[in-house]
């Protein structure tokens, strides 16, 4: 039987997500962020909810523009330095010993180690109590040669990502494949 445990942000996984933009100044800043994923297909776009009280926020709110990185589990401790630290208090990017480029689409910088970059114009902003949704039209998707399979396609082997488990307070490394999408289910179907 099930039991209740009240209302919680638990859904899994959580996508480790990197947001990165610049502040007023142009100082490059990144932030991690699990309340996001893609959410249409046509135009291709990714939403990310920030809250008002950080500085990507305002970042945001003032470009315009973003870029979400996918690190590999080799970054976990600087993508949790990018949660736990402000930018208004470090130059996090820097401090992580990671490398900001400038991209060539947006009014944004991505971090070079990490081998998977959304490039991002804001399309829409929705107000959803402490947090502010940031939809992101994708531009351009820039992904690593060494990640990238014999198909030409992202690996997700290869770029190891990981998850953010809400209840727990852990990373998880992400797992072998199970079965194959839009396959699976066929021997269901009637």
């Amino acid at each position: 039987m099930k039991q209740s445990i009240g209302a919680k942000t638990l859904l899994y996984p959580h996508p480790v997500l990197i947001v990165c933009t610049y502040d007023a100044a142009g100082t490059p800043d990144a932030m991690t962020a699990a309340w996001g994923g893609i959410c249409s297909s046509d135009p291709p776009s990714v939403a990310v909810s920030v809250q008002k009280a950080r500085k990507t926020y305002e970042n945001l709110m003032a470009r315009s523009a973003f870029t979400v990185c996918i690190p590999p589990a080799r970054y976990v401790a600087e993508a949790d330095y990018f949660g736990i630290e402000s930018g208004r208090n470090a130059d996090k990017i820097r401090a992580a010993g990671l490398t900001a480029v400038q991209s060539d689409v947006v009014d944004a910088p991505y971090i070079a180690e990490f081998p998977v970059v959304l490039e991002c114009r804001v399309s829409q902003t929705v107000e959803i109590g402490i947090h502010t949704q940031f939809i992101g039209e994708i531009v351009d998707v820039k992904v690593d040669g060494s990640v990238l399979g014999s198909d030409g396609k992202p690996n997700v082997e290869k770029i190891a990502p990981f998850i953010y488990d809400s209840a727990a307070r852990t990373y998880r490394a992400v797992g072998s494949e199970i079965a194959r999408a839009f396959s699976a289910g066929l021997a269901l179907k009637r």
